[in-house]
């Protein structure tokens, strides 16, 4: 039985269109959803809208629900609309009168919004864990191959020196960076929805601060309106926030294709994560490499597909953001995947010695000229002008020594400062985890047994 069904049955036309792919996707929001509907119904006996006997059978049932939810082979019934009926249809079957009142002073649109932001705030939370072992693996291969040089490139021209320390360790705080932009939009998901019903409220007199607490948010959407109008967006806010880590990955992506290209051969990685060819034999494709470029890029018009989605929509609900599952869904397995991937090929990366010795590479030393004669008291201008003209007429001899000392250059780069920057990164990032909300929420009537 649907939540909102009545006498008259809906065209199974019309139902098959309007439910679409809901079920896959619900699949997913079923552990939170229980555990929304946990503090809900902890909510409801504490307020006396419902006895506590009957808010304690609720919440253990759902309790003892929660790790089939968390099952690999999970499944909603045939008659589910979603995990919604699906949960309440349960809730009945097993309790029987306490079963009906779990949809007391909610509706489906505060439901889904509370079930979409914890699994956000989840799935957030495992990502962070990605990004922080590939950010653990850039640093350590930056300073286990600090003292190798190689090329800077400016216009895809050869430019000045670089090396690998500070090659990694600029992609390294780059993801520091993206990380610092997530935790704001952490704080925007880490609002709690649910009390706000259909958008405008109850009669019933909830304590929408209890659920606050109750199942892990931070803070609540106060206005009851809020939650409505904030659909889409926070969807949208979350894939901005994993797209800059796409982006991130996607340019590093492109220079290690670069970098191993047979022509440059600045880094190599083991024939086991490379491709071959069907033709020619001595092929070894970055096949890995260019599929993480792919999908983040595919990852970062996320937003702007779910902004599309509801930039035009009056204040409340529209049945328009049942799509928004079908976009966020699959933007964070696919950045889940490329950052795993990501963190496989850079740890086997293996970058290749005295590349700067080779001829072709002397004109990356002409900076170092010119501010040599600087040093030597001749004006930058006129300095820059005669390195130029030694080069035109062939008497440009650089040596190739180079003395760089400031932070973030070749011989300072700076790893340990990057290191410290994302320790303080993360601890600005709190998102107290699905299953520690579950427990808190399994024992909260525990008192009770003590009493018997």
């Amino acid at each position: 039985m649907k939540l909102w069904e009545k006498e008259k049955k809906t065209e199974q036309e019309v139902m098959q269109f309007t439910v679409g792919d809901d079920p896959q996707f619900d699949r997913l929001l079923a552990p939170y959803d229980v555990i929304g509907s946990m503090a809900h119904a902890i909510m409801l006996g504490e307020t006396g809208i419902i006895p506590v006997e009957e808010s304690v059978l609720l919440n253990d049932a759902l309790a003892a629900y929660y790790p089939v939810t968390l099952s690999g082979d999970f499944q909603l019934a045939p008659d589910d609309e979603d995990i919604h009926s699906h949960l309440e249809n349960l809730l009945q079957q097993k309790l029987g009168e306490p079963g009906k009142k779990i949809h007391t002073a909610r509706s489906r649109n505060d439901q889904v919004m509370m079930a979409m932001q914890l699994m956000m705030k989840e799935e957030y939370r495992q990502i962070i864990k990605d990004v922080q072992l590939l950010f653990d693996t850039l640093v350590s291969q930056a300073e286990k191959y600090k003292d190798i040089l190689i090329p800077g490139y400016t216009h895809t021209q050869i430019a000045m020196p670089s090396s690998i320390a500070v090659w990694l360790g600029a992609y390294a705080e780059s993801l520091v960076n993206d990380l610092q932009v997530s935790a704001g939009i952490i704080r925007v998901l880490d609002q709690n929805p649910l009390g706000s019903a259909a958008g405008y409220g109850s009669s019933f007199p909830v304590d929408r601060d209890m659920t606050t607490n109750l199942a892990g948010f931070r803070d609540l959407q106060v206005s009851s309106a809020s939650p409505q109008l904030n659909r889409g967006k926070m969807e949208s806010l979350m894939t901005f926030g994993i797209g800059t880590f796409a982006q991130t990955m996607s340019r590093l992506a492109s220079d290690m294709i670069l970098f191993m290209n047979s022509d440059m051969g600045f880094i190599s990685f083991k024939d086991e994560l490379t491709t071959g060819s069907s033709i020619m034999p001595h092929k070894k494709n970055p096949d890995v490499l260019e599929l993480v470029r792919a999908h983040c890029n595919t990852v970062q018009q996320m937003p702007a597909m779910l902004n599309s989605l509801s930039a035009n929509l009056v204040s409340g609900y529209h049945r328009d953001f049942q799509l928004t599952k079908e976009i966020l869904v699959p933007a964070i397995r696919k950045i889940r995947q490329c950052l795993s991937m990501m963190n496989l090929m850079a740890s086997s990366m293996v970058p290749k010695e005295k590349i700067l010795e080779d001829e072709k590479y002397s004109l990356l030393f002409s900076v170092e000229e010119v501010n040599k004669k600087v040093m030597n008291g001749l004006p930058f201008r006129d300095a820059y002008r005669e390195v130029a003209k030694e080069i035109d007429q062939g008497r440009y001899s650089p040596r190739h020594g180079t003395a760089y000392t400031h932070t973030g250059s070749i011989g300072n780069p700076g790893i340990d400062r990057i290191r410290a920057k994302m320790k303080k990164t993360l601890t600005d990032i709190e998102i107290r985890p699905a299953n520690a909300v579950f427990e808190s929420l399994k024992n909260h009537y525990h008192y009770l047994d003590t009493t018997n």
